[in-house]
């Protein structure tokens, strides 16, 4: 029998994009998966919206955090309630083809691979599609610190290998802080070079200010990996 996949799913403010994301789900050729969705405390229609969604299918579970504490928190939250073999991520605002699952668990299992990631392409908010994202056959703990090529949205570990590990508490880059985990535990993270996924860039997303984005970068580098000044530069 197929392994259960616990997708995790973060979810702020993102009523007019989350029902996309949801039904990319539920159009997985692989079936065995169930969907955890916390809402982190939206003041968007966002509790509506998902309230119906979760209606549809017994495998979406849909949470409330009654505060706003961030998607760290919000992913935490749902690997503590995970019940899955494998860990799965998808952001609210993103989007898996329909084989994604199919693909990327199949060249875990034959491979006997830990830790996977994919091609992804990226998309505009409006929908535009832009350029796609290729990725190596395999990346390292030193790799990942030059430069990270994993994308949230495509990664996959095992918790038959790793058990479950829980994100860094830091308001953005807590994936990267994550992989960088993953790879202190295995010697490679695993590439599916195969567009599986669309990664939706939005206006105010922390990846379309490039200076945010470098600045927690150096935060993991000096608070979570204890490299030196020097080195993160």
């Amino acid at each position: 029998m197929a392994e259960l996949v616990s997708v995790i799913m973060p979810s702020y403010n993102t009523a007019s994009f989350v029902a996309e994301s949801v039904n990319s789900v539920l159009q997985q050729t692989y079936q065995n998966w169930e969907l955890l969705i916390v809402d982190d405390c939206s003041s968007d229609n966002s509790e509506a919206v998902l309230t119906e969604l979760s209606s549809r299918d017994s495998r979406i579970r849909y949470f409330k955090l009654p505060v706003n504490q961030g998607s760290a928190i919000a992913r935490n939250f749902a690997l503590e309630k995970a019940q899955g073999r494998y860990i799965a991520f998808l952001d609210s605002d993103d989007l898996w083809v329909p084989e994604k699952l199919d693909v990327q668990i199949s060249a875990m299992e034959v491979n006997h691979w830990p830790f996977t990631y994919t091609a992804y392409r990226r998309i505009e908010e409006n929908g535009e599609l832009g350029e796609v994202l290729g990725v190596p056959t395999k990346v390292s703990y030193s790799d990942l610190l030059k430069t990270c090529v994993i994308g949230c949205l495509t990664a996959i570990y095992d918790t038959k290998y790793f058990g479950k590990v829980p994100m860094p508490l830091m308001r953005k880059s807590q994936d990267y802080g994550l992989w960088l985990s993953l790879l202190k535990k295995t010697p490679y993270a695993f590439g599916v070079n195969q567009n599986l996924a669309y990664y939706r860039l939005r206006n105010n997303s922390t990846t379309a200010n490039k200076r945010k984005a470098a600045m927690f970068t150096w935060k993991i580098y000096r608070s979570e990996e204890h490299t030196s000044e020097l080195q993160s530069h």
